[in-house]
């Protein structure tokens, strides 16, 4: 049974801001904390394939891998999955976007497996994976936040 996580946050702006800056592949070093760096590899229509390198972890070990991502505005919903997979024997990751009277919902499902020789086994990715990604989703709410309130018109005062 492969391993799950299921993530969601709500940011408050409206849906084009945060799917235009959460599918700009290119500036997630500038959205993730935990990104140094992207190339993309390969674009055709919404699919896009691309490297990703992490900043180095506790022991200067640097992770980097290709995943490949479909893109679907109208259905609000990006479908992913590594091709390079590294120590996970698959991963699967699902974001799903939907406006709410609060702002946008953006949610992210995981499903994955290690390989028997990764360093860590499923449980002890899953738990890794929700952590970083609470971590990550309330990093970019603040980010599109702060870029909605840059965008939006000043109050116009009056005499």
């Amino acid at each position: 049974m492969p391993a799950h996580t299921d993530n969601e946050i709500v940011i408050d702006a409206p849906f084009d801001l945060v799917w235009d800056m959460t599918n700009d592949i290119e500036n997630w070093p500038q959205l993730f904390s935990e990104y140094a760096s992207v190339e993309i590899l390969e674009r055709e229509g919404d699919r896009t394939t691309f490297r990703l390198t992490m900043h180095p972890d506790e022991q200067g070990r640097v992770w980097s891998w290709v995943s490949e991502r479909t893109a679907d505005r109208a259905a609000r919903k990006v479908d992913a999955h590594r091709v390079e997979t590294g120590p996970f024997a698959f991963m699967r990751i699902h974001w799903e976007y939907e406006e709410t009277p609060a702002g946008t919902r953006m949610r992210w499902v995981q499903d994955f497996s290690m390989k028997p020789e990764a360093p860590v086994d499923d449980a002890g990715m899953e738990e890794m994976i929700n952590r970083n990604s609470r971590t990550q989703l309330a990093l970019i709410r603040d980010r599109i936040e702060q870029a909605a309130g840059e965008r939006r018109p000043a109050a116009v005062l009056s005499e």
